[in-house]
């Protein structure tokens, strides 16, 4: 079996000072930088996905310094970089392709936002054949609003890392990471 680590959308816009600050966001992209430090030394494949959305999006707007993938993550040298404008990293990318070309089975996913491009991507990823695994403390979710109530970005965060782990991806802790 071979494994792949997808890193979704962490991008400067989602930490303090960016244009869509998530809760926790710095513990978040350190532990995806500990899984990704594994792979590196495992020699596994790794695939960033940087989110790039058109002039007057509010945020993660290409050209501008939001946009840059976090230091915690940042690629290196011949590390895959895939580009998309949706939320799921497979929608209009070549991100299947390029994961079936290296003969993939399994997965593993960091990265920002939870609720949105994280779930969104490991969904997908799931309904194409992969087998995924999510990596909880190494992603972070914002605070949202529904029908007059604001839930906690942890609480949004949980919400949807138990339903990804009941039938979409196997839930694992960056320090299990090996």
């Amino acid at each position: 079996m071979s494994r792949a680590l997808v890193i979704v959308d962490i991008q400067r816009d989602y930490f303090p000072g960016g244009a869509m600050p998530l809760e926790g966001p710095e513990e978040a992209a350190a532990n995806a930088g500990r899984v990704l430090k594994t792979f590196r030394a495992a020699g596994d494949p790794v695939l960033h996905v940087q989110h790039l959305s058109p002039a007057g999006a509010g945020f993660l707007e290409e050209g501008t310094p939001g946009v840059e993938i976090a230091d915690a993550v940042r690629p290196a040298a011949g590390e895959v970089v895939v580009r998309k404008d949706a939320p799921n990293a497979f929608l209009r990318t070549d991100l299947e392709q390029r994961l079936r070309a290296l003969d993939i089975d399994e997965v593993v996913v960091v990265g920002m936002m939870t609720s949105m491009c994280v779930d969104a991507t490991t969904r997908a990823g799931a309904d194409l054949g992969f087998r995924m695994t999510l990596v909880p403390d190494a992603c972070a979710a914002p605070a949202l609003e529904h029908d007059g109530r604001r839930v906690a970005g942890a609480d949004v965060h949980a919400a949807f890392v138990a339903a990804l782990g009941q039938a979409y991806a196997t839930v694992t802790p960056a320090s299990e990471i090996a």
